[in-house]
């Protein structure tokens, strides 16, 4: 049985998701990964969710924290950490950049959406980190 906190987070997919295929039907592949971010941000703002943007993500080594320049793209309601990419296939080293930035931030839900694609479903990977059950 799904946890009332998993069941909120798989809703919240979904509506990015949906989010995101609207942007795609509207823009189409080969713009910028800021031109996608932008229309993304105003499609879930105009659909009732909290949105946060380039949000700076640091690195706690050794118990301090260090400023290393990471941002992450888009966060969702506080819960859900959005990258975006433009680029012509996603591969293991963007699963693994994801997997990085769910464990820095804590959060348990990460979507990867590749925008450069025909049809968005293809350029779409869900990735969890201690994902409620």
């Amino acid at each position: 049985m799904e946890s009332e906190e998993g069941t909120r987070l798989n809703k919240l997919s979904e509506a990015i998701i949906g989010a995101a295929i609207a942007v795609h039907k509207e823009l189409g592949a080969g713009l910028l990964e800021s031109a996608y971010q932008a229309c993304l941000a105003f499609e879930l703002r105009d659909r009732g969710y909290q949105i946060e943007i380039q949000k700076e993500l640091p690195v706690i080594y050794r118990g301090i924290r260090v400023e290393c320049g990471y941002r992450l793209d888009l966060i969702v309601e506080g819960v859900v950490v959005v990258e975006l990419k433009s680029v012509e296939k996603l591969d293991k080293f963007h699963d693994a950049q994801m997997l990085s930035y769910l464990n820095l931030s804590g959060m348990k839900l990460g979507l990867l959406i590749n925008f450069n694609v025909l049809q968005l479903v293809k350029g779409i990977r869900r990735l969890v980190n201690n994902f409620p059950s």
